[in-house]
Order: structure tokens, then sequence, then C-alpha cells
């Protein structure tokens, strides 16, 4: 009865029976605990005549299952170890006609087993030497920041595109999307350079026409006027050529307060910036229409400063090992495919 997770109506089956038992009336049990006479009655005669099993309900009439559970793994089984002959995977339709079994059992079957073979995802492993040195760099920043230090995650997000539609958007309507036609009109294209600050979520942000090795110099000038003097800069970027030229270096050498910690190769969600991108490119970029770059430039200056007066940071969660753990799974996984 005091067990919290007991459901409320065999708890007051449970009240029922120990009130009976310190020996009152079936009438008084009844006023105590609000419910009708003949429900005391009948719970109690029940577990008089079969203990605790007769206060839990009795197999309730219904119609016999049609689905066995040899059928159940007759459609997992084809499932995950077969394809259709005319299709690269399964569909209702398909695996019922397969099966002889109806669209909607195997639908619920699927369900049940978090099955979806019509949903698929991507991947790609880094051959990087050094990845595991550098993913447990990068996350120790994340997880562990060292004091008197700021964690920067830099990017370029290049050849953003100032696109304007053929023809004018249609606005939503009660029942009916918005709509826009397929083709554009392309006016130019800009980059944008942020740096995310790991602790705050705050970004800093430049944009230029051109993706060279001339400009990031130019965006590491900029770091170096806004950030404090007194702290140490410690930037997580990728492996990008223009992040290691010889005149990036000689900056760098200059400026000893900078410390680059590059992730693996083709491992670019390490960077936690990748994530404030797609916030900028869903929100912003995706449905927006811009007739110049000078518009495009505008619009993304004014996110970037509504961003900055709220910001909020992206929390990394996972440790290091967790995640050379499931990146070990995923091997282990391909090398058993047999293929």
């Amino acid at each position: 009865m005091r067990r919290r997770t007991t459901a409320q109506a065999l708890a007051l089956r449970s009240r029922i029976v120990l009130e009976c038992a310190e020996g009152h009336s079936i009438m008084g049990v009844s006023r105590q605990l609000r419910i009708a006479p003949d429900t005391v009655r009948t719970w109690r005669r029940r577990f008089l005549d079969r203990g605790l099993d007769g206060l839990c309900d009795e197999p309730r009439p219904g119609v016999p299952r049609k689905i066995t559970d040899a059928d159940v793994e007759r459609v997992i089984v084809k499932t995950l170890e077969e394809k259709p002959a005319n299709a690269t995977h399964w569909s209702t339709r398909s695996m019922a006609a397969a099966t002889g079994m109806s669209q909607s059992a195997i639908s619920r079957i699927w369900r049940a087993f978090a099955l979806a073979p019509h949903r698929a995802q991507t991947f790609k492993l880094s051959t990087d030497p050094f990845f595991i040195d550098k993913v447990r760099d990068v996350v120790g920043l994340y997880l562990d920041p060292p004091e008197k230090a700021l964690v920067l995650c830099v990017d370029e997000k290049s050849q953003i595109q100032a696109l304007d539609r053929s023809q004018p958007v249609l606005p939503m309507m009660p029942g009916v999307p918005e709509r826009r036609s397929h083709d554009y009109v392309r006016a130019g294209t800009t980059t944008l350079f942020a740096a995310l600050e790991v602790a705050t979520g705050k970004v800093i942000g430049s944009l230029h026409r051109r993706h060279r090795a001339a400009e990031f110099k130019k965006f590491l000038t900029k770091l170096d006027k806004e950030i404090p003097a007194e702290l140490q800069v410690h930037l997580i970027l990728d492996n990008y050529a223009t992040h290691k030229t010889p005149a990036v270096k000689q900056w760098l050498l200059t400026h000893p307060r900078f410390h680059l910690h590059f992730t693996p190769t083709s491992a670019s969600w390490l960077n936690l910036v990748e994530r404030w991108f797609a916030e900028l490119t869903q929100k912003k970029l995706k449905r927006g229409v811009h007739r110049s770059v000078q518009a495009l430039e505008r619009d993304i200056r004014a996110w970037l400063t509504d961003w900055n007066e709220h910001p909020r940071p992206f929390v990394w969660t996972k440790t290091a090992d967790e995640i050379l753990d499931k990146v070990a799974a995923y091997c282990h996984r391909i090398s058993d495919s047999g293929h």
C-alpha cells in the first residue's frame, strides 16, 4: 500500500483489507474510505478466498490473439536480415505482402521494437592517426577548462549565398504552409568567421568576402583586441589549410597567449561552433530572402547581435572515454559486417 509504484486501484484494495483486519465493519470501512459497501464486501471476500492474488484484476474477455510470438519474430528477423527483391528497404506494404500479415500489424510490430526501415543516417569515422589524443585534448577543454583562460570554438562558414527567390513568397494561411519557388537567383556569397565562447555562449563574428589565410589572420587580430589581455586563449579549430599557413604561424609566435587545439580530421562534430552555425542556418539563412550580399550581411550581423544579448551556451556532456567507446562499437560492427 505504501509503495510509490503501486497502482491506485491495488492500493485501495490493500487499504480495504488492512482496515478489515483491524476489526472494522464493512460499513465503517466504507465510510472511512468513501467507497460503496459492496466494493468493500467484494474485495474482502476475494482476499479471504485467494489471498493477495485475489486483489489483482481477473483476465478480461476479448478477441483471442491472432499474431503469435513466432509471427513477430519472423517480421523482425526479415526486417533486420533481408531486403525486398525490388527495393533497398522494406515498407509496411511490402513487408505485409511478404509475410501475409496486415499492414497495420507490421506497423505495430515495428513501433514496438523501434524499427524504422525508411530512415537512414550518415556517419564517417575519422582516420586521423592522433584521433584519441585530439579527442581527449578537445573534450578536456570542454569539461575542465584551464583557469584564467578563455576557450573558444572557431570556424568559418564559407560560401553563404545571398539568394532571392525567382517569384514572390506566398505567406502562410490557415491549413496552408508558406510556399516558395524551388528555384532562386544568386546575388553573391560571403564568409562568416565565428568564435564561440564555450563558457557563456557569446560569439565574436567577422564577415569577409573571401576565405583565405589573410582573412583568418585578420580575425585572429580582432580576437586579440576584444579578449582581455590577462587571459590565455585556447582556440579549437579544424584542420583547414588556412589555419596552418606560415603567416598564421608567424602571427602565433608573436602572440604567445594564443594556443591552438585541432580537432581530428572528419570530426567537425567535435567543434561546438558547428552547432551554432546550425542555429544560424535553421533560423535565419535557410528560408531567408536576400537580393544582395549587403542585405545578407546586415541580417547576419543583426542576428549575431541579438544572440549575444541573450547567449545560450551549448553544454558538452560526453566524456572522452564515452566517445571513444562509441567509436569502438561502430568499428566493431563494421568489422563484423562481412562486407
